[in-house]
């Protein structure tokens, strides 16, 4: 992405409703014991994360690696448990829910991981890998049903439905991670955790696969809650961007002005690196 920060228009409503809320979220993971007598050493992967992210808009989750950004992710795509606090989507805490209520939530909120390349299996062809939530949800009836709405999930996102039969070997970067956005909406999902979608591609790329979820957005009304260490990105995409370090948030607020007027001197300094790229 260019380092410079432009304004970006964006879509959304700042009045509408809350569809994820995250509440005094903690995480902490217990290390080997030191001696056997000892209590186990924690790590303190998150501390109080709280948030919201409202129906059609984007936040952003910024910071370095190690800074909990990640571990976010995974508590709201209820991949982990959290140690206290709660992940609501249109309500309903996630981890109060019996595994066939949460499998059935999950057809709300899915996610595109950093690697285009890792994240599809080699094996199967983009059919099935497109088609892999609703098998996971039972949500169509037969393999022709499958078939033809993978293809319209590939259309949405600028593939051809002769695509289907081939394999993730046959297509670029960008393309594959157009595979995976595809795969994430084929449930029609009303927010897509999105985890360095862009990271793993080449400069010339990242704005097109931006402008893509731009233009889904916009097409579908989803909610977006990326992942990212590039301020460029986040600026790009997000209407709101929370910047997170050592396991909490320390500063929020719309790019624009956050980007202006940061007040964390960890954020002036993720600025000050992003500026400074040539």
């Amino acid at each position: 992405m260019n380092s410079t920060l432009p304004t970006t228009a964006r879509s959304g409503s700042a009045d509408g409703a809350a569809l994820l809320q995250v509440t005094d979220l903690v995480r902490h993971y217990a290390l080997p014991r030191e001696t056997l007598f000892a209590p186990p050493p924690l790590v303190k992967a998150l501390n109080g994360v709280s948030f919201s992210v409202q129906a059609g808009r984007s936040l952003g989750i910024v910071g370095e690696s190690g800074s909990g950004k990640s571990t976010i992710a995974r508590l709201v795509m209820a991949l982990d448990a959290p140690t206290s606090g709660s992940v609501r989507l249109e309500g309903r805490d996630l981890n109060a829910l019996s595994k066939a209520e949460l499998r059935t939530a999950r057809r709300d909120f899915q996610m595109v991981f950093q690697d285009p390349y890792g994240s599809l299996d080699p094996r199967q062809t983009v059919a099935r890998i497109v088609a892999e939530p609703l098998d996971a949800l039972a949500e169509a009836s037969s393999r022709k049903e499958q078939r033809e709405r993978a293809a319209e999930s590939l259309a949405a996102v600028g593939l051809r439905s002769t695509d289907l039969d081939k394999y993730p070997h046959e297509f670029s970067g960008g393309q594959r991670q157009r595979i995976a956005i595809a795969r994430a909406l084929i449930t029609r999902p009303k927010l897509i955790v999105a985890d360095e979608p862009v990271s793993a591609l080449d400069v010339s790329v990242q704005a097109q696969v931006l402008n893509l979820m731009q233009d889904l957005q916009q097409q579908f009304g989803i909610s977006y809650l990326l992942i990212s260490h590039d301020l460029a990105v986040v600026n790009h995409l997000c209407d709101d961007v929370a910047v997170v370090f050592k396991g909490q948030i320390v500063e929020q607020g719309r790019p624009g002005d956050l980007f202006r007027e940061a007040q964390h001197p960890y954020t002036r300094t993720l600025l000050s690196a992003v500026l400074q790229t040539p």
